[in-house]
């Protein structure tokens, strides 16, 4: 194997077993799909901790030549361990800020209380065009839900339960589940939203919901 692949062997650092790894890809907005370069010589380091900047790695796109920020790749082992997978940052490029959503500046409201990560939520939907929005008429089991023709949301504390109940309600109405959190989201949550195509953004204290996973990547590309 070469210095980089899409697919490399993953050695858990806790437990040693071992995974065949396959990078994830990402629409570009040229709509090419780009991935990241993983290179199989280096060695998985454990995630102790989360860290916003250093969730992200620049990945440059062969056809167009745009650089963009998408999730570091990662590997949950069943031991109970996640991996960061160790990638080519030659070819990657470095670890930087994640790109902002394409809603306006003006339209993010600083975040002081649940008030305002639930109106950082609502700016956001407009800003993709749903104009619309108002309380989901179901109450979720935690944080608050949100609807509009075509999407059901929810702002608050992510679960597992809570990504899936998400889906759920959002399958019921044949609609679009998004998530909105502060706290970031469990690996469970992520990989099982992953699963289900529900969207994870992360609201930073600015009120600028930030995409935490690869739906939320594709549906922050559409924001006018």
């Amino acid at each position: 194997m070469g210095a980089m692949s899409g697919t490399i062997s993953v050695c858990c650092a806790a437990c040693g077993r071992r995974h065949r790894y396959t990078a994830p890809s990402y629409p570009c907005a040229c709509g090419t799909p780009v991935a990241p370069a993983l290179d199989p010589r280096g060695s998985p380091t454990v995630v102790t901790r989360r860290v916003w900047d250093e969730e992200w790695i620049g990945v440059r796109c062969t056809a167009c030549g745009t650089e963009g920020r998408w999730p570091r790749p990662e590997l949950g082992c069943p031991c109970g361990t996640v991996l960061c997978v160790p990638v080519d940052r030659t070819a990657a490029g470095r670890t930087g800020r994640p790109p902002g959503p394409r809603v306006p500046a003006h339209r993010a409201v600083p975040i002081r209380t649940a008030r305002d990560a639930v109106t950082a939520a609502v700016l956001y939907l407009r800003g993709l065009g749903h104009r619309d929005v108002r309380r989901a008429d179901q109450r979720p089991p935690s944080g608050i839900g949100l609807a509009a023709p075509g999407i059901v949301a929810q702002v608050g504390p992510a679960s597992l339960r809570d990504v899936e109940c998400l889906w759920l309600t959002a399958m019921a109405e044949s609609a679009r589940g998004v998530y909105f959190s502060l706290a970031g989201y469990a690996e469970d949550a992520r990989v099982r939203a992953d699963l289900l195509d529900v969207a994870l953004f992360v609201l930073d204290p600015s009120g600028v919901p930030r995409p935490a996973n690869a739906p939320a990547v594709a549906l922050d590309a559409t924001a006018g």
